[in-house]
């Protein structure tokens, strides 16, 4: 598998957005955090890390083939495994038709929009993530004109996906996040 250099470099290849860039590296740490906290070995927080940060890499140049072109063209030709193709083809089931199965497909699915969202939410406070509180968050979530592109639905599945309180994947994602600013 390709190193995190090697990793970081495709994603500048694909990536110019600095926002974009910043979603890929929130959910890089949101997965490596919760890899470590299951006691992942180190190979498989490499792969936990290395989904979160490639699973919007085709997003920007083939929007409408995303995230098939990555999956199908783009990550076999650098020798990504099969697992972290299979993780990243699972974050969109709505596009691919592939739910997510295995602990990496829904830990990707439940850190992906949320994390999203949770960057959103920081941008209207002061502090960003320093004092934010998962109250802060679900408040926001019930405003449905708030970051209105984010399906409510996915936050809440992806909690369930990783069988965990919504809150408490809010929590853990904040101290996360806190951690990464």
């Amino acid at each position: 598998m390709n190193n995190r250099v090697q990793t970081k470099k495709l994603l500048n290849e694909y990536i110019d957005s600095k926002s974009l860039r910043n979603h890929s590296e929130m959910v890089a740490s949101a997965m490596q955090a919760y890899a470590i906290h299951l006691n992942k070995s180190e190979e498989e927080v490499e792969k936990w890390w290395t989904s979160g940060l490639l699973h919007d890499l085709d997003w920007e140049k083939y929007p409408e083939e995303h995230p098939k072109k990555a999956v199908q063209e783009i990550l076999p030709k650098h020798n990504y495994p099969q697992e972290i193709l299979d993780a990243i083809q699972a974050h969109a089931p709505k596009r691919t038709g592939k739910e997510p199965t295995t602990e990496m497909e829904r830990y990707l699915f439940a850190c992906d929009e949320l994390s999203g969202f949770m960057y959103a939410v920081s941008l209207m406070r002061p502090n960003k993530f320093e004092d934010m509180k998962v109250k802060s968050v679900t408040k926001k979530i019930k405003d449905s004109k708030f970051a209105a592109n984010i399906p409510r639905e996915d936050l809440k599945k992806g909690a369930e996906l990783i069988k965990k309180d919504l809150k408490e994947h809010i929590q853990f994602l904040i101290h996360v996040f806190r951690s990464k600013n």
